[in-house]
């Protein structure tokens, strides 16, 4: 899937209600052009190698129950960033 700013936030949005169990209409969102040390976007997985180039994309902050998550995105991919100690990918 490719991504635009508008379908990663709307599919962070998504990702986030399902770990938390809220409603999508809960979790508010925005989303800033933001360049990255590495291919992983900075979010690598545990044991994950990513190429050492920097990387244009978006960092997406999320607000739900109170609490800030960010996740980042490219047209290619999207990640949660430091969620509960480690990162994930999304798609």
């Amino acid at each position: 899937m490719a991504f635009d700013k508008d379908s990663a936030l709307a599919r962070a949005k998504k990702d986030l209600a399902e770990r938390l169990g809220l409603d999508t209409d809960t979790v508010a969102g925005h989303v800033s052009d933001e360049d990255f040390p590495d291919m992983a976007l900075g979010a690598a997985e545990p044991g994950e190698v990513a190429a050492q180039m920097i990387s244009s994309g978006w960092r997406i902050d999320l607000t739900a129950s109170g609490r800030t998550y960010q996740y980042r995105a490219d047209k290619y991919q999207l990640r949660l960033y430091n969620f509960e100690g480690r990162s994930y990918v999304v798609e």
